[in-house]
């Protein structure tokens, strides 16, 4: 086995599967699905969900909206989404905890690297929610924060795309994909994995980045073996 404890990135856009906005019951089922592939391979599973299907910070400061309050309104876009990844894990038989970046009692234990250790060792996956609980910080950067504190093997970072490319696939079909790539080449090419803050914590602290497509049943327990899926990111 690869990986034996992995923090899990996934974007709340793509719980919206082909719906505009919200999430699409599908998707949330396929995804639970999916964990629960490889929380039955004894993986020790983190995840943190963005809430972008929701509300964005950043958008609604676009618009004119004071950004902290954007912040903490996107924070509670990742809790609404982690309860409903819970749900479905629930529902397919997976223990799961959540714990939080923000105060939210009685939803979610405020997170703690003790608690969530503690958590994984029962076997639980863990949904991290509310982001790092501050403005001003993506979900990125808390999927960063988070795979550091819980000493993950790997952060895996679930896309719609199936690695990192040259260029956006979607726009230049002629992109070339990349099997592995350093963070400084990364960074030299302008490459945008993940915001510049999260990528930063994960170069400082030697924690490797899988980037993969998620929306392929089979991808997440396909790495977890050690097959060469994604776009590895690493010192």
């Amino acid at each position: 086995m690869e990986y034996k404890r992995i923090l899990l990135k996934l974007s709340g856009e793509a719980l919206m599967g082909t719906q505009q906005y919200g999430i699409d019951p599908k998707r949330l089922s396929d995804y639970a699905g999916e964990i629960k592939s490889i929380v039955e391979m004894k993986v020790q599973v983190g995840i943190v969900i963005g809430g972008g299907n929701i509300f964005r910070g950043l958008q609604g400061a676009g618009e004119g909206m004071d950004r902290v309050q954007g912040d903490y309104m996107g924070m509670l876009a990742t809790t609404i989404n982690s309860l409903a990844l819970q749900g479905a894990l629930e529902k397919s038989g997976v223990k799961t905890k959540i714990l939080s970046g923000l105060s939210i009692e009685p939803i979610a234990e405020a997170m703690s690297r003790r608690a969530a250790n503690d958590y994984l060792e029962e076997g639980k996956v863990v949904i991290i929610s509310g982001g790092t609980g501050n403005p001003y910080f993506t979900t990125d950067s808390a999927s960063a924060l988070r795979a550091i504190e819980i000493q993950a093997d790997v952060l895996l970072k679930g896309t719609r795309v199936d690695g990192v490319y040259s260029a956006d696939p979607e726009i230049y079909p002629e992109a070339k994909k990349f099997d592995t790539i350093t963070f400084d080449e990364a960074y030299s090419k302008r490459l945008k994995i993940m915001d510049l803050t999260a990528f930063t914590l994960c170069k400082e602290n030697n924690m490797p980045i899988l980037v993969f497509d998620m929306n392929i049943i089979g991808n997440l327990r396909k790495i977890i073996s050690g097959e060469k899926i994604g776009t590895i990111v690493k010192n």
